[in-house]
């Protein structure tokens, strides 16, 4: 899952909910030396990981891609399941779609100090771009995925892979549909 989902799925609290972004970012830091909020949010970040690279609708989203793309449909997925979410936001949570988008970035400009220095550089341009908002239109996926495929540090056939999403989109989406809920269930189990 990408950056929206994770903030969406993480248990209510502030610190959860960076640690839940912390996940992607929590290579070299000390874990043990932040708030007990922010670990169970870094916790949860990898139980949802977990538990989307074995779902069986996720897997067959990835079958959907050309066999020199697929390596990279788990990345592409990330992201266009934030896509997914934002289309379908009413049908996961009565909360206000904008305004927990600003909830959200309001609680990580505050919590830069939790940060290591490589989430804090992102999470500001993830606020000053408005990403999760830019996610609602297909082509900024596009373009975010291309940006993706350019810092693969070897050849690869990444680029583009937008194609083979709209080729797929329906049956992407319906694939969405049917592994999101169970993923909701999941998350909101978790200790």
């Amino acid at each position: 899952m990408n950056h929206l989902a994770h903030v969406f799925l993480a248990p209510d609290s502030p610190e959860a909910r960076v640690g839940s972004i912390l996940g992607d970012f929590s290579r070299g830091v000390d874990l043990s030396a932040l708030p007990a909020g922010v670990r169970q949010g870094v916790r949860h970040h990898l139980a949802v990981d977990s538990y989307t690279d074995q779902h069986p609708s996720v897997l067959a989203s990835k079958q959907l891609f050309s066999a020199q793309r697929r390596r990279f449909a788990g990345v592409a997925l990330d992201i266009l399941y934030d896509h997914f979410l934002l289309m379908h936001w009413y049908r996961f949570t009565h909360t206000d779609k904008d305004a927990f988008i600003r909830q959200t970035y309001t609680e990580l400009q505050r919590s830069e100090h939790l940060m290591p220095e490589s989430m804090a550089r992102v999470t500001r341009r993830m606020v000053w771009y408005d990403w999760f908002g830019a996610y609602e239109d297909l082509d900024n996926i596009g373009e975010a995925l291309d940006r993706v495929a350019a810092r693969i540090r070897f050849r690869n056939r990444f680029h583009g892979i937008i194609a083979e999403i709209r080729e797929n989109h329906s049956q992407l989406e319906q694939n969405f549909l049917s592994f999101f809920p169970d993923l909701q269930e999941f998350a909101g189990g978790i200790e």
